[in-house]
């Protein structure tokens, strides 16, 4: 009866080749989440029509909330739904290189019971840092990618 070697564990070639691996694709990592400004006029954008759709929401249910304020400090954007109301809700994201372009800040929206922008005017709002994102807010309260429509 012969018994055959036991063959268990890695190779020492085989261990280097994992470590230079998991290396390898954290440098990639870390380079993706330090070069992130490309990704924060898209971020902004979104978080703007996320808020502009809460304070949409809060003048259809009748509540006080029915505002949405945009505000550009400098390290970040502002988006206050309902200032000044208990309900009150601030988002805030990181500006990153990112501006904010087309209106006067602050600005000011309002919507009225039927979820209508209370100015009456459609608003273009343009986010540009490494890359542009330009929103529109129209007077009906849709919140859509690319110019407002005369």
């Amino acid at each position: 009866m012969r018994i055959a070697p036991r063959v268990a564990g890695f190779t020492l070639v085989e261990l280097v080749m994992v470590i230079i691996l998991i290396g390898v694709l954290s440098a990639l990592g870390i380079g993706l989440f330090a070069g992130r400004s490309a990704f924060s006029p898209l971020l902004a954008n979104q978080q703007l029509a996320s808020a502009t759709l809460l304070a949409q929401q809060a003048a259809l249910a009748g509540n006080s909330a029915g505002t949405l304020t945009v505000e550009q400090a400098a390290e970040s954007f502002r988006f206050t739904v309902g200032a000044g109301s208990p309900e009150a809700r601030v988002f805030s994201v990181e500006r990153a290189g990112t501006s904010l372009t087309g209106v006067a800040l602050p600005l000011t929206l309002s919507f009225n019971s039927l979820g209508e922008v209370s100015s009456g005017g459609s608003t273009n709002l343009t986010f540009s840092g490494d890359t542009t994102y330009q929103t529109c807010i129209s007077s009906l309260g849709a919140v859509y990618s690319g110019g407002c429509l005369p």
